[in-house]
């Protein structure tokens, strides 16, 4: 059974029932969480999973390191001084220090 993460609770999805060749390995696949387009390939769990895993680790090594923009702001939360950050502020965009970005970046999930 697999579960649909909706609003922060898990409700049980519904499975599509068929009958497909997984396009890495050719094992049959039987149930799938999702209706599959027609011009699209499937893979059984196992073939996903070491396909996500590794294009996960391709994509962590291309990024180069950011440029970090210097200048003068205030963390939006605490006031804190901010000398240093990795994009360019928007003029009327809060702004936070790492600790309380981390802070409400924790509170979402």
């Amino acid at each position: 059974m697999a579960f649909d993460n909706q609003g922060g609770n898990f409700a049980p999805r519904s499975m599509v029932q068929g009958s497909w060749k997984c396009a890495e390995c050719g094992k049959e696949i039987t149930e799938l969480p999702f209706e599959p387009a027609q011009d699209r390939p499937v893979h059984c769990r196992d073939c996903w999973r070491s396909k996500n895993q590794n294009n996960n680790n391709d994509r962590r090594r291309d990024f180069a390191p950011r440029e970090m923009v210097k200048g003068s702001w205030k963390c939006s939360e605490c006031g804190k001084e901010i000398t240093e950050l990795p994009f360019k502020p928007a003029p009327d965009k809060d702004i936070y220090c790492g600790d309380c970005w981390k802070k409400k970046r924790s509170d979402r999930f």
